[in-house]
């Protein structure tokens, strides 16, 4: 049985105490829920994952949540001022060789937005991004806008193999790739950033791990994507798409994670390695957050409870 206090922190953070409880594998599964197994149809299997991944990290009173996107820059400032014209965004500095973009007015964090930092790094860009940002638009006039605007601001087309899309690929002026949606009801509330989005080679197995390292809702699941968002139903959306390309390189662009108050960073950080996350050492030094890679071997960081 659920603890009261472990259903009291669920409500706090948005959650419906009906669905906290988490599994790893059909075994595992609480009592009175049923495994699908067989020839179950996408449909079924979806949403049974969805059911395991949902809440999962609150059963043991912990959770992170996807605060902040970070990317590597040859000139942190001159990209972050693009990107802050991008998103209309406010541009900030917490250090030297650090450009700090968020909505003007936000109080960090929020799930109402998820963040953007750009770091400066000396190494080119040498293959295509495995993490990019999806922005959103209102109608096919605004998109035609905004690919116009973006333009003029120093973006140019992209071709990633995309074929005949009703989306425009571009690319910023240091070569990351981002997509200029056509207008779509899922993010006409999300804010100028539709969605967060990671190239992988298995989007179930994408789910479970992210569905369980973080107190995000899994929406959708199939074997073409996987689709998260905060629990509270706001903000960008986190999409895991599948692609044929293999991961060759640490990845440019990646996620950062962050605890909630109270939590302890060494513990989250055992509990992600026992959900199949792993340690990565990039020659880090003394920093205050830890560096690991899901599943696929995707860099992420776990940064101090806030």
């Amino acid at each position: 049985m659920v603890g009261s206090r472990v259903v009291d922190e669920a409500a706090d953070r948005g959650h419906e105490p009906i669905a906290i409880f988490r599994s790893r594998r059909p075994a595992a599964l609480p009592r009175g829920v049923t495994a699908v197994a067989g020839d179950a149809d996408d449909r079924t299997r979806s949403i049974w994952l969805i059911l395991i991944c949902r809440n999962a990290a609150n059963i043991v009173g912990m959770a992170t949540r996807l605060v902040q996107i970070n990317m590597k820059a040859r000139d942190d400032s001159a990209l972050g001022g693009f990107w802050a014209q991008v998103l209309g965004w406010e541009v900030s500095s917490e250090g030297p060789g650090v450009t700090n973009l968020e909505p003007e007015g936000f109080v960090y964090p929020d799930p109402v937005a998820v963040c953007i930092d750009l770091v400066v790094s000396p190494e080119p860009k040498t293959v295509k991004n495995r993490v990019h940002v999806d922005l959103a638009t209102t109608s096919a006039a605004h998109q035609a806008e905004v690919v116009t605007r973006l333009k003029d601001l120093g973006a140019t087309p992209a071709d990633v193999g995309q074929g005949d899309v009703p989306w425009t690929v571009m690319a910023d002026p240091e070569g990351n790739e981002f997509c200029v949606l056509d207008p779509r009801p899922l993010y006409q509330d999300t804010g100028p950033i539709a969605a967060v989005v990671v190239d992988c080679a298995d989007p179930r197995a994408m789910a479970r791990f992210w569905g369980q390292a973080t107190d995000w809702t899994v929406h959708e699941v199939t074997d073409h994507r996987a689709v998260l968002r905060s629990a509270k139903g706001v903000g960008p959306y986190l999409q895991f798409l599948r692609t044929p390309d293999v991961k060759t390189v640490w990845n440019r662009v990646h996620l950062d994670v962050r605890p909630y108050p109270g939590d302890d960073p060494e513990a989250e950080a055992a509990r992600l390695r026992t959900l199949g996350a792993t340690a990565v050492d990039l020659g880090q030094s003394d920093i205050p957050w830890t560096v690991l890679a899901d599943p696929e071997g995707n860099e992420f960081c776990l940064l101090t409870p806030a």
